[in-house]
This record gives C-alpha cells, sequence and structure tokens, in this order.
C-alpha cells in the first residue's frame, strides 16, 4: 500500500484505526463510500469526480478510499458492481419463477423485472443515473459490466427468445428480437420526462404491470410471425 497516500492525510501506513474521522472504526465505512461515490460519479462522471469530495460525503478521511478500493478507479468498479448487483437482487430476472416455467413465462418475468429495475423510484436516484452515463460515456469498468452484468442477462434473454423463435428464427435474428425487447424497456427510463411531458406518464406498480403486457403481447406476436415464416415460407 503506498505510504504516501497516508502521510498526505496525516496518518502512517499502520494506522488502520485513524483512518476514519474520529479515529473509529465504523462497520458500514465500506457502504458509505460506495453511496457517497454512487452519488458524485452520477452527478460529476469518472473524470469530475474526486476523491477528497467523495470522502467529504462519505464524512471519511481520503485515506479509506485507498484503503478500500485501492484507487479511485477500483471504486468506480466497485461502484458499478453495487449499483448492478443491488438493482438484480431486489428484481431477479426470473423473479423467483420455477425451474419448469414456459418461455412465455420467463419473457414475462424477464420483461416485468427489466422495467421494475429502469424504472424503481424507491433506489437511490442515482442508480439508474450512473449506469446510463457509464453506457453513454464508458470507461474501462465497461468491460467487467459486460461480463458479469450484462452478458449473463444477455445470454438469458437470448435463450428465452430462441425457445420461442423455434426454428423460425436464425441466430442473427435472434439476436436483432432480443434487442428490440430491450429496446422497449429502455425506452421508458431513457425517455421519462419526456413520457411525463407529453402523457403525464407514471410509473407506479399498476403502470408498470400494463407497460410489462404491453411489451410481453408486442413481442410475442413478433417472435410468433418467425414461427408462421417458419412453417410457412411463402407467407409474407
Amino acid at each position: 500500500m503506498n505510504s504516501d497516500i497516508f502521510a498526505a492525510g496525516g496518518y502512517q501506513p499502520g494506522d488502520v484505526m485513524g483512518m476514519l474521522k474520529g479515529g473509529g472504526r465504523s462497520a458500514d465505512t465500506r457502504e458509505r463510500l460506495l453511496e457517497a461515490a454512487g452519488e458524485t460519479f452520477a452527478a460529476c462522471g469518472f473524470r469530475g469526480a474526486t476523491v477528497r469530495e467523495i470522502s467529504r460525503r462519505a464524512g471519511v478521511n481520503v485515506a479509506a478510499v485507498n484503503y478500500y478500493f485501492g484507487d479511485k478507479e477500483g471504486l468506480y468498479s466497485e461502484v458499478l458492481k453495487y449499483t448492478l448487483d443491488s438493482a438484480l437482487n431486489k428484481y431477479p430476472p426470473d423473479l423467483g419463477l420455477e425451474a419448469g416455467a414456459s418461455a412465455e413465462e420467463r419473457l414475462c418475468a424477464f420483461i416485468r423485472s427489466m422495467l421494475y429495475r429502469v424504472t424503481d423510484e424507491g433506489r437511490p436516484a442515482w442508480h439508474g443515473k450512473l449506469m446510463i452515463r457509464e453506457i453513454a460515456q464508458p470507461t474501462k469498468a465497461l468491460d467487467e459490466m459486460v461480463a458479469t452484468g450484462f452478458g449473463p442477462l444477455h445470454r438469458s434473454l437470448i435463450a428465452i427468445v430462441r425457445a420461442l423463435a423455434g426454428a423460425g428464427g436464425d441466430e442473427e435474428q435472434i439476436r436483432l428480437c432480443a434487442m428490440s425487447i430491450l429496446g422497449q424497456c429502455l425506452y421508458y427510463h431513457l425517455c421519462r420526462p419526456v413520457l411525463k411531458a407529453l402523457y403525464a406518464q407514471s410509473f407506479d406498480v399498476p403502470e408498470i404491470e400494463r407497460l410489462a403486457a404491453h411489451i410481453t403481447r408486442f413481442s410475442l406476436e413478433g417472435l410468433r410471425v418467425l414461427q408462421t415464416k417458419a412453417n410457412n415460407p411463402r407467407a409474407g
């Protein structure tokens, strides 16, 4: 561990107890740093956020960031993982379906869970904003997010779509159908202010359920077209 980091804060490498303000060890220090960092990164982006500001919001000495996460980049990666894990734990993609659930049931659960994740107003407001910022202005952390978070979700949806398309879809069509489903869900997050201005769109539980049912029906009808074409090549 870099002793210069501690020296700059008035501490020595062995002075772990003095890393937090007031000199006490706090069990929730790491989580406070993640929450404070999430707010700061969401507001300022990775490049604009400073360790000093994050530490100030968390109420800890700047050395705590290096102690728990190594550096600012390590903290940022952990914040993204923390954000995605929190959302998936609250709204898992299968919503607790039994192992023998049909492909239609799994698609409905996937869409419902995703809509709840992207529209959830109960989570800290910075969660969704941070994820969108990372996608729009990617950092090196995006590769890890794709590998450990987005990748498994994508493969899960691809498997569902493949089961529904049957012989009617080649791999390219299946991928495009999956992207269309994701796009329908993400629209309600990205265009939320526009929808509220145009239609006074709400995002309470009954409305989310209604939207999920619509996206599911719309997507299933599209997939049935692929099946119909496979069974009858002359069909338009």
